[in-house]
């Protein structure tokens, strides 16, 4: 009886240890590999080369990933302080142009889906983010509505994905020290 205790204790040890680190090595997140500021990102998401964690990763969040030719996708869970998004803060995101044919900045909930929000205001665009006279922006992350250059947050916190769609092979080259947008805490409620 002891032996059968002894060898059912340590299968549930290892099936809880092979659960809990396939979880962890394939939860959704799609960077990590490269780090810039408060955003990561991994070359090889939406390419062949991708491993098969990387492949599992994309797919739990649903990303429709395209190689690195075609997009490069940085993600953000902190401030550039290093402190995590939260949903009761009011944060900006202030940059300029990344270089890239195209760009966007969504807001999606810590399940991976756009914020339940009835505004439906999830993203800004290079297309309809409003500049300065010099090109800076400035982007408002809040639960509050503003005018303009403003997107919803989610109340029990939120991440970030900036896409760069056909971006410039200085890019490609060297993601971690591309000009990206910094995310700068306001305030707190």
């Amino acid at each position: 009886m002891g032996f059968v205790l002894r060898l059912l204790g340590a299968l549930v040890v290892a099936v809880v240890l092979g659960l809990g680190s396939a979880y962890l090595s394939v939860r959704p997140g799609f960077g990590g590999e490269i780090v810039n500021g408060p955003w990561s990102t991994s070359l090889t998401t939406g390419g062949a080369d991708a491993d098969m964690y990387t492949r599992a990763s994309v797919a739990i969040g649903g990303l429709l990933a395209l190689n690195k030719d075609e997009t490069i996708y940085y993600n953000a869970t902190t401030d550039s302080a290093g402190e995590t998004l939260n949903g009761a803060c009011t944060y900006r995101v202030e940059g300029r142009d990344p270089d890239a044919r195209w760009w966007s900045i969504t807001v999606y909930a810590k399940d991976h889906f756009l914020v339940d929000t009835s505004t439906r205001r999830w993203s800004v665009t290079k297309n309809s983010v409003v500049r300065s006279a010099d090109g800076a922006f400035v982007v408002r992350l809040s639960q509050t509505e503003e005018p303009n250059n403003w997107i919803a947050t989610a109340a029990d916190g939120f991440q970030l994905t900036l896409r760069l769609y056909h971006p410039a092979a200085s890019v490609k080259d060297d993601p971690a020290t591309v000009a990206l947008p910094a995310i700068v805490k306001e305030a707190c409620s």
